[in-house]
């Protein structure tokens, strides 16, 4: 299925990010030190690259978006964005970030509504992500949007992570 992720958002300019943009998102993600105290290892440039790479299985780089969201100028947020996964009729966040001073302003939940209403026009069904269990920030964020735990865990070698999906 083909998006156009100038349609995630109605206020924002979303694209790509590139291996030039490193800089602009190490500047964003190094701000948001609560994250990275329970998603270890801290923020550098490799793990972004590394993160800009990842892909979940039985998936191809044609189904990832690591996108920018954009005020203008200005960075504002980052997402990882995985397209069909993990079937047909979901689609997967990695990670979303927002910029530190935009914290709590409505704007993170914002995007993600424009986001999600934007997957329902085209046709998906649901959105899936997931948050590393014991992150009260990432908890509250994830259900103040309408994301529900699955009764799903997986653990990796640093923290386990809640597996949560929003129905459209």
């Amino acid at each position: 299925m083909k998006i156009d992720i100038s349609n995630f958002s109605e206020r924002y300019i979303v694209r790509r990010m590139e291996k030039t943009d490193l800089a602009d998102i190490y500047a964003l993600c190094s701000q948001n030190s609560l994250y990275y105290q329970y998603c270890p290892p801290i923020v550098t440039e490799q793990s972004i690259i590394d993160d800009m790479r990842a892909l979940p299985p039985n998936k191809g780089a044609d189904d990832k978006y690591y996108l920018g969201y954009f005020d203008g100028e200005k960075l504002i947020a980052v997402m990882d964005f995985i397209m069909a996964y993990p079937d047909e009729k979901t689609a997967f966040i990695g990670f979303f970030m927002t910029e530190a001073t935009v914290q709590n302003t409505g704007i993170g939940s914002r995007i993600i509504e424009d986001l999600c209403s934007y997957l329902k026009k085209i046709g998906l069904s649901g959105v899936r992500l997931g948050w590393v269990k014991g992150n009260p920030q990432a908890k509250h964020f994830w259900h103040k949007n309408s994301f529900t735990e699955i009764g799903v865990t997986y653990d990796t070698e640093n923290y386990t992570v809640v597996v949560a999906q929003r129905i459209l």
